[in-house]
């Protein structure tokens, strides 16, 4: 297919979805960096190879995979014209974006009761990775509740329908790729010690 056929329109949709999946690569490729890195550093004598993750690290992962089906569910019920069923579908796919964050520094909290921290005299390397890889990833779940908020605020202004829903599908596709690298990295995390 030329990239060069079509409207201006058509011509701009497959711009903006070409930027978005650089902008995904880019981020597969420093998560890529940070679990090798992960990998390399479990060979050091202080790392701690015991170290099980907080089961509200595993509430969030069941969590943020619902939050993917129900921004699914949203999109079909928008193809099929059914407006308050879409409206309903992104409500419940914000509120779980939310409780998976609220999971997530439950998780941190947890960790901190066992008595390690970020930094100072009682962190450790082992959490120091894990504490920056599942920050960087919160830090993407919120841009993409910001995301789903703009489309929010787009639909109940009705600029969305079947046939017109560009930023409702980068917006998809932003939040499945985070709901896929939350759980490449949790059961990276989970398994790789």
């Amino acid at each position: 297919m030329d990239l060069t056929q079509g409207t201006q329109e058509e011509k701009n949709n497959r711009a903006k979805k070409m930027m978005l999946w650089f902008g995904i690569i880019s981020l597969v490729m420093s998560f890529a960096g940070w679990t090798s890195a992960f990998v390399v550093s479990s060979s050091r004598p202080d790392w701690l190879k015991d170290f099980v993750l907080p089961n509200a690290f595993i509430i969030s992962t069941v969590v943020i995979v619902l939050s993917s089906i129900s921004f699914l569910l949203a999109k079909n019920t928008l193809k099929k014209g059914n407006n308050s069923m879409t409206t309903v579908w992104l409500f419940v796919t914000l509120i779980l974006g939310v409780v998976f964050i609220y999971n997530q520094f439950s998780g941190f909290q947890q960790i901190i009761d066992l008595g390690y921290n970020f930094t100072g005299p009682t962190s450790n390397v082992t959490m120091s990775y894990i504490y920056l890889i599942a920050v960087v990833h919160i830090l993407h779940v919120i841009v993409g509740l910001i995301c789903l908020l703009v489309v929010i605020y787009n639909h109940f202004k009705q600029k969305y329908n079947a046939t017109k829903m560009l930023g409702f599908e980068l917006a998809a596709t932003f939040w499945h790729f985070i709901d896929i690298l939350w759980v490449y990295l949790f059961l990276f995390l989970y398994f790789i010690r």
